[in-house]
């Protein structure tokens, strides 16, 4: 710590990581000592256009000799954030990590474990769980406004395409893998939060219509939960609509489709849906994204010494739900059993 306030350094600066430095910035408990990237221009394009007192870099490895770096904030490619974060945590530093965190199983076991090692704090950047509109549906599943849920989906219509400033390494299969991970992750996690309860066998399905990916652009997968509810996900890159994200839940005493509710529990008189004005998860763009809440739970969770409800082991699952619904895809719809081996 530095004058009371824990060090962060940002690495990887890409658009998400301007999102990321602004909220950490107005965070009291904090402040950020470096950026890093690949390249050291692409950090010092960031601490310039936001304004940053710190220092630009290109050595990951001499960020983690830093000792003035309490916390690592990782958001670069897909490919390089399990590699980062182990060695993050093998330094004792925290760890704010963006989706997905992994691109393997292997990875994904091997970061968990490095996490629970080291005893650090982490979050991973499901930052939609923040969400205005999440808010307000977890709230009504917990007063049972619409009985027991039976039905859970969530769907991630984004179309990607060259415009996007992660193309050059997200279409790619070695360093993106799939679009379950590189996007239909927070649809998978957001069900996993709405649910309260682990998916336990996945079935599914994907095609590549426009051959831009070189994995299947587009997935949809049925999903088996523990308590016997049974859902549905689906992710589609090669969408040509705006961006789209569904949510229906179906209980056995209500329904709720994303910001409408049916509930004679709450609403007895109700004819029609009652709508929640609310904040809804309506745009890929990342200033549109929660960022603030998400950093201020991290450092809460490391100045009270506890754990977030979306660290790295929690996450864990998310991952291997996705890499569950990559597999059947890849056995031509086989029913796989999660966990996994």
């Amino acid at each position: 710590m530095i004058d009371g306030k824990l060090g962060v350094a940002i690495h990887g600066a890409g658009k998400v990581a301007y999102a990321h430095a602004a909220s950490w910035r107005k965070n009291p408990h904090v402040r950020i000592v470096s950026v890093g990237s690949r390249k050291k221009e692409s950090a010092q394009r960031l601490i310039d256009q936001l304004g940053l007192d710190c220092e630009a870099s290109d050595d990951y490895e001499k960020v983690l000799q830093d000792d003035r770096v309490d916390i690592v904030n990782l958001s670069g490619p897909n490919h390089v954030h399990t590699p980062q974060g182990i060695a993050a945590a093998e330094v004792g530093k925290h760890i704010l990590i963006e989706k997905p965190m992994c691109i393997s199983m292997e990875e994904n076991r091997a970061l968990r474990d490095a996490v629970a090692k080291a005893g650090v704090k982490s979050v991973v950047s499901f930052v939609l769980r923040w969400n205005p509109l999440f808010d307000n549906i977890k709230s009504l599943l917990a007063q049972k406004a619409i009985g027991e849920l039976f039905y859970i989906e969530v769907d991630y219509w984004h179309g990607l395409g060259e415009w996007w400033t992660g193309w050059e390494w997200g279409h790619k299969y070695e360093s993106g893998r799939s679009t379950m991970l590189t996007g239909g992750c927070h649809a998978v996690d957001a069900i996993r939060w709405f649910a309260g309860e682990e998916i336990v066998e996945v079935s599914a399905f994907g095609n590549n219509q426009k051959g831009k990916f070189e994995y299947d652009a587009n997935v949809v997968a049925v999903l088996k939960f523990a308590g016997g509810a049974i859902g549905k996900t689906s992710a589609l890159f090669d969408a040509d609509m705006p961006y789209q994200f569904n949510i229906d839940l179906a209980g056995t005493e209500g329904t709720i489709r994303d910001n409408r509710v049916w509930s004679k529990k709450l609403f007895p008189g109700q004819t029609g849906w009652t709508t929640m004005q609310t904040v809804l998860p309506d745009s890929g763009a990342v200033e549109h994204h929660p960022f603030d809440f998400e950093v201020d739970h991290l450092v809460d969770c490391i100045l009270e010494n506890r754990e977030s409800h979306v660290n790295i082991a929690d996450a864990y699952r998310t991952h291997e739900v996705c890499m569950a619904i990559d597999c059947s895809i890849a056995e031509g719809g086989k029913p796989i059993k999660l966990p996994l081996s």
